[in-house]
């Protein structure tokens, strides 16, 4: 029998500049550092000989509901608002008696992307966000006979009921009724490139943010209540009517399941339709017939609510 035993990590908890409690984590992925491998030219032994160059960090995928902290919710919103910030902090893993058992230390990081799922009226899912931190380097430390107390915060109510079918979805200018007819919402996710400068006695390499990318923004209406999305498809593509004077703004907001509470609001700006696309039209469908309509966005912005946060 091995004299070590493996060990279950059951639960994930996020550190944030030395605090313990910046929120518990539904899954976790990447961060180690790899080499890269360079090839020499054939030489006179007929052998192609390798050697390592720089040291690169992988991206840290973090997936997490409502209940994280101020503190990273802000991170968030100043993120996706161009006010870049960076961060140290290590994603932490325990057993289920909440000692450690691994630690992924991550420092300098800058939030690269942030993806909010689909929402659907028919949705019977939980929301999850999943968010890339791109660290400037990592350590990687394991205690695997159980390390010290996990001392996050063990409380469950601060865990909201987030699900994907609890939206609101409005558009300034339109009718509102039909903004309310709105079906779905496809996934946005939010991409941040960086630039990588190595240094000469460095073996990693420093990270500087650049060009932010938004994604269109993609939903779905019945045909019953998309008047006032057609009228402006008609003036803005097909007249031509598309300055920046025409282009909109609108919100996305996640809510607690009584409707009532904002959990966390997406405000889109710079909003221009493009394309207006009916269903497929089949003889004899019991379909709900309904219509895709694709925006482009120039700017998101974040605002977290309070009931989102525990602190």
């Amino acid at each position: 029998m091995a004299l070590k035993r493996g060990y279950v990590a059951g639960n994930f908890g996020l550190e944030l500049d030395g605090s313990p409690n910046a929120g518990w984590l539904g899954s976790c992925e990447g961060g180690m550092g790899t080499a890269e491998v360079i090839q020499e030219k054939i030489g006179p032994d007929h052998l192609r000989h390798k050697h390592l160059s720089t040291t690169k960090y992988e991206d840290i995928g973090l997936t997490f509901g409502s209940g994280m902290s101020k503190e990273f919710w802000l991170w968030l919103q100043q993120s996706l608002n161009q006010d870049y910030v960076r961060h140290n902090g290590a994603v932490v893993a325990s057993n289920f008696d909440m000692k450690e058992t691994s630690r992924l230390a991550f420092y300098s990081a800058l939030i690269t992307e942030v993806g909010f799922p689909m929402v659907s009226g028919s949705s019977k899912d939980p929301v999850r966000v999943n968010v890339k931190l791109s660290p400037e380097y990592t350590k990687f430390s394991v205690s695997p006979n159980g390390g010290q107390q996990v001392t996050g915060s063990k409380r469950q109510d601060i865990q909201q009921r987030w699900h994907c079918s609890d939206f609101r979805f409005k558009i300034d200018g339109l009718n509102a009724e039909d903004c309310k007819s709105v079906s779905q919402v496809e996934a946005i996710v939010i991409k941040q490139k960086v630039v990588e400068l190595s240094l000469g006695e460095e073996r990693g390499a420093m990270r500087e943010p650049v060009q932010i990318e938004y994604p269109n923004i993609v939903f779905t209406v019945p045909e019953s209540h998309a008047g006032t999305f057609l009228d402006w498809y008609n003036d803005f593509v097909i007249k031509g009517n598309c300055g920046d004077e025409k282009e909109k703004t609108g919100s996305l907001e996640f809510l607690t399941p009584n409707l009532k509470e904002t959990l966390l609001t997406l405000n889109f700006k710079g909003l221009g339709i493009f394309k207006f696309t009916p269903d497929k039209g089949e003889a004899g469908s019991e379909k709900i017939r309904s219509v895709r309509v694709e925006m482009y966005c120039e700017k998101i912005e974040l605002v977290y609510g309070a009931k989102a946060t525990w602190a």
